[in-house]
Parts: C-alpha cells; structure tokens; sequence
C-alpha cells in the first residue's frame, strides 16, 4: 500500500503489525497512559470557547486503554487542562471517567485525575490557591478517583520561594483520603511553570521537591517527573524514600527509564498503548526470567518493541512541546478511535501538514497503524482538504 506523502514522497507501507491484547495488565510496573479527550466535531471548539466534547468516543477510549492492561491519567495535561479544556467540562470528565471505570474494575485503580487551580487563574495569594486545589481534590476523591496533584500556574506566580510550596503542598496532604501522585511538569510542557518549587535551578528545585516528599512520604504513591531529563530522573529515583514511585514523564527516554525501574505515566502511551502493553509484558517475564541467556533475551525483545516508538514520539514532542497533543489526537483518528481530526479550543491547527505527515510515516514504522487501509484513506482525504 502507497501513499503520496508531502516532504516525504511515494511512500510504501510496511506490513501491519497485530498486536496482543493482554489477559491482565503487566505486573512488574505501574503504568498510566495520560487520555486524550475526543472533542465533538459539531460542537463549537474554536480557540476560546467552552470546551464541547464527544464523551461516547471519549469514554471509549479509555476502555480501549484498559483493555490493553494500562491505567488512565485523566484530566490532565493531555486532555488539554490550561489549553481549552475547561472547569465546567473537567468536572464532567471526571465524574464520567470515574464511573465508567467502575465498569472494568476499581476506579481508584484504574483511574487517576488531575487536580490543580486553574478553574481560579486570578488566585494570587496562598491561601486561595489552597481553597482552589482543596475544592479540585475533592471532586477527584467524590468520583472515586486516585488524586493526581498537579502543577499549579498560580502557585508559580504566588509562591516567593519553597517554603510557599512546602506549606501549601503540606496542607493538600491533610485533605486526600489516600496517597497521591505528585507532578512536577517542566517548562518545555508549560512555560508558566517555569521555577517550579521555588527555584530556576534544577538541582536546588529537586532539592526543595525532595524536602517535600521526605516529610510526607506515607502520603506520596509518586512522583510524576515530566523534565525530558534522563540523568536527573535517574538520580530522582534513586533520592526518593522506600515505597514511592518515580512514575517517568519523559516521553523521549521511557523505554531505558522503564528497563532501569521506573514506573510510568506518559503522554505518549495514549498513541501507542498496543506497543506499550506489550513490551510490558515482555518485561515481566525478563524480570521472572530462571537464567541470564533467557533475561537477554527477552530485554532484547523489550527493546525491539519500543525502540521504533521513540522516533515518533520525539516528533509529537518535538518544539514546541506543549503541542504534542495535536499529534495524539492525530494518531487517534488515524486508528479509528474518533470519527473527526477535531480538537477542543481549535488544537488540530496547532502543527502543520509536514509534520503530520512524518508522523504518519513513523507511526507506520512503529507497527501502530491498526487499520492501514483506514488510516490511508483518512490521510488523503486531510491531504485533499490541504488542496494536495
């Protein structure tokens, strides 16, 4: 199968790869795949609007992310949290992902939410920032939900230095029922965190952060370091206290992060959840593995699986990072798991026709084309509206 593909020429599809769907999600590691939300491709999504979302297409999703063994990190910054998504339809994603989850399973299990401030942009002061997040966390925790403590815009603003971090964080922890995941999101991801907890420095940030987590680590599953740093996120893991999690943020090193023992909550796992579940599972039986020639062996496999996902989730990330999300949504439609390349706030315009088109190419050569012949098709048709 061809396809004329603008910057890349006649191109020739490799063979489809079926991929396995697991009896039972993989053992050795937690794993969250941050969810896109479906926008509703007749509701009114332009930039600056109410966000109108498709909640059927939106729901399913999820269950085709559950069904290959992978939990769902919801409302957070995949959904577009702080770039259309907003409070009125948060809460609804929320409740609806909840409740869908008891379905499949536990939803305090099976889902995670994020919970921040950014229904409050005009909170400046400390204890209003608190008030804020109290009122996130408990919509989370009402809908049955694991918390997801996400970065805070208005936090970054407020805050003189760690201790303002230290004493708003310490307060959200008298009010979870259970242990939370921490997020730390880099700048590249959100140029409005820049020196998040308390400092621009990344050793005297990560200094204050594990200040933090050491003084409540019977609170803290994990934390969720999404800096694109591997070294660092290395030495994280190996700082944090017995029993809490580095949960790797970094969509263009996860493969190694995950081999070496992190867990994972990633971006970039909504796109190739069938690759991913798999690799899982390989990695699992490495790590049962009886003999070194047969843990070798299947690392080796573990390897081979996710070593051509990484060209492509490096393109989604690329610069500007905090687009990637048109590439997900992308991806989805491609798959067949939405019916329309729509966005909310008018986020499918966020990258061009070159960049979508290498994308499409390295989705190919990753195995993650689920239907050629539909992916094809909508392909041109997007190439036939561009006039090509």
């Amino acid at each position: 199968m061809r396809i004329d593909l603008p910057g890349i020429g006649a191109y020739t599809l490799n063979e489809r790869t079926a991929w396995p769907v697991p009896d039972s999600p993989a053992t050795s590691r937690v794993v969250y795949a941050a969810a896109h939300v479906v926008a509703d491709p007749l509701g009114d999504n332009t930039p600056g609007s109410p966000a109108a979302v498709d909640w059927d297409a939106t729901l399913r999703f999820r269950h085709h992310l559950w069904s290959h063994g992978l939990r769902v990190a919801d409302a957070m910054d995949t959904a577009q949290r702080n770039m259309g998504l907003d409070w009125t339809a948060t809460k609804e994603l929320i409740r609806r992902s909840a409740a869908e989850a008891r379905t499949a399973g536990d939803p305090a299990t099976l889902v995670s939410c994020g919970a921040g401030t950014d229904h409050a942009p005009q909170a400046a002061d400390l204890n209003t920032i608190t008030a804020a997040y109290a009122e996130q966390i408990e919509t989370v925790q009402s809908a049955g939900a694991g918390v997801i403590i996400m970065a805070s815009r208005q936090l970054a603003g407020a805050a003189a230095g760690p201790k303002d971090y230290h004493q708003v964080y310490g307060k959200l922890f008298g009010l979870v029922d259970r242990p939370v995941i921490l997020h730390w999101l880099g700048e590249m991801f959100d140029p409005q965190l820049a020196g998040y907890w308390g400092a621009p420095d990344v050793a005297a940030a990560t200094e204050s952060f594990l200040e933090l987590i050491h003084a409540h680590a019977s609170m803290v599953d994990g934390v969720k370091v999404s800096l694109l740093d591997e070294e660092h996120e290395v030495g994280l893991r190996a700082a944090l206290p017995d029993g809490v999690k580095l949960y790797t943020g970094d969509d263009f090193n996860y493969p190694s992060l995950i081999r070496s023992g992190s867990h994972a909550l990633l971006g970039i796992f909504d796109a190739i959840a069938p690759a991913a579940a798999a690799a899982l599972q390989v990695l699992d039986a490495a790590e049962a593995a009886g003999d070194d020639a047969d843990r070798d062996r299947l690392l080796a496999s573990y390897d081979g699986i996710l070593a051509p996902t990484v060209p492509l989730s490096r393109k989604i990330f690329e610069t500007p990072t905090y687009h990637y999300k048109t590439g997900i949504v992308f991806l989805a439609w491609l798959n067949g798991h939405q019916d329309a390349f729509a966005m909310v706030n008018g986020a499918q315009s966020a990258r061009s026709l070159l960049h979508l088109s290498e994308v499409f190419r390295l989705a190919d050569q990753a195995g993650l084309l689920a239907d050629q012949e539909l992916a094809v098709r909508r392909m041109k048709a997007l190439l036939a509206v561009n006039g090509l």
